[in-house]
């Protein structure tokens, strides 16, 4: 069990041809109604305290979608071993969202009709923003472990938070890793068309900007493709230093194996959609010497929270955790957290307690929300694929600069 619930129980350019993102898909006139007209069956009276986890639970993503649900699972395990919340016991319900927005639209729907007070979830950004929306028809908090993309906290509703940082920061980070590590002064920037895609990529693209990295080739794939031959190569004539995708693992593998093709020396690097271990087994070797840019990840951690919480989650599971459960595991505890300083399992009441919240000592580290629901200080690193496993690569100084490790 982590500290923070042991302690808590025990107190009271170029080729720019890249598609521009559209708005947010509205809601489908099921979900609306479900919405609207089910939220009644959610009751302080309820004997068990139903927290929703939304994630791909099937599709190309279902194993970061599992991944991620067994961090709830330990979560609510080790709150429930210390008492529960306000004297009752932690019940999740899931639902799969598949990384799609029309099916997302119906799940967080569907969640609000199981009576939940609050979710705590989300991978694929695209599927983050319908299910961000339905669920503020209702003002149930929804805590995001994993969507990166800026907009999910720019609607200004109060009920929107997350454990771990946006894109946009995300993407100056890497621009000044590829110019201050890598020495880069051409950079090929390509994404999937996606809404965390898009945003790092035209975060990461400004940034590169700014830092005088000239962007010789910018444009987006197809993702679900068994090939992108067309795409290496045509940013390969661009003649980059680097080539950074910022999509996910799956066409990140196809991708890195197309560019070992060519034979090329662009070094070729990723954003936080492919920090799985999904990247090395679809990659094999194609991927090695790949260098991601992501959030901690867990086994990259020296807390004896995140210590603890890694041996747990293997002794439970059988293996390693992968790169987003700890955050949802942190995005549980905190939610449950402001049920207990609320005193309600009120939805209104949950996210004016996140806002209150000040600190929260979680596995992940300190966590605080700003105004807008966004965490303060979020961390960042750099890995590389070495010997089929990640390795450290480069971590931000206490200024926000990068220092290589070897």
């Amino acid at each position: 069990m982590s500290d923070s619930f042991s302690r808590w129980r025990h107190r009271p350019r170029p080729m720019r041809a890249v598609k521009r993102l559209a708005a947010p898909l509205p809601m489908t006139t099921f979900a609306f109604a479900l919405a609207l007209g089910l939220a009644s069956t959610r009751t302080e009276a309820q004997e068990r305290i139903k927290i929703g986890v939304l994630v791909p639970l099937s599709g190309n993503y279902q194993s970061s979608g599992t991944d991620i649900l067994n961090g709830a699972k330990l979560a609510v395990s080790h709150l429930n071993a210390a008492g529960g919340v306000l004297g009752k016991k932690l019940e999740l319900v899931e639902r799969d969202d598949a990384c799609n927005p029309d099916r997302a639209a119906n799940a967080a729907s569907e969640l609000i009709a199981a009576g939940v007070v609050a979710v705590a979830g989300g991978y694929c950004s695209s599927a983050a923003l319908p299910e961000s929306r339905i669920l503020h028809t209702t003002r149930i908090p929804y805590v995001l472990d994993a969507s990166t993309f800026p907009a999910l906290t720019e609607h200004g509703w109060p009920d929107v938070f997350r454990t771990i940082g946006r894109t946009d920061t995300q993407g100056g980070y890497a621009a000044t890793l590829m110019k201050d590590v890598l020495h880069a002064t051409r950079a090929a920037v390509v994404n999937d068309g996606t809404a965390y895609s898009q945003g790092l990529a035209s975060s990461t693209i400004a940034a590169l900007e700014r830092e005088g990295v000239k962007v010789v080739y910018d444009n987006a794939l197809t993702p679900g493709q068994q090939d992108y031959r067309d795409v290496a190569k045509a940013a390969a004539d661009t003649h980059p230093d680097v080539l950074y995708f910022t999509g996910y693992y799956t066409e990140a593998a196809v991708l890195a194996k197309n560019l070992r093709a060519l034979g090329s020396g662009i070094k070729h690097f990723m954003g936080n959609g492919t920090a799985d271990p999904s990247l090395i087994e679809k990659g094999g070797e194609a991927v090695e010497g790949m260098i991601v840019t992501t959030s901690p990840l867990p086994q990259f951690m020296t807390s004896a929270s995140a210590t603890r919480y890694i041996k747990a989650y293997e002794a439970e599971f059988g293996h390693p955790p992968g790169p987003y459960s700890i955050y949802e595991y942190d995005a549980i505890g905190v939610t449950a957290r402001a049920i207990e300083q609320a005193n309600s399992t009120e939805p209104e009441a949950i996210s004016a307690a996140l806002h209150r919240l000040g600190r929260y000592d979680g596995a992940t580290g300190s966590i605080a929300f700003d105004a807008k629901g966004d965490r303060t200080r979020p961390a960042f690193m750099a890995v590389m694929v070495r010997g089929g496993k990640f390795e450290p690569y480069a971590s931000l100084d206490a200024k926000g600069r990068w220092e290589a490790r070897k």
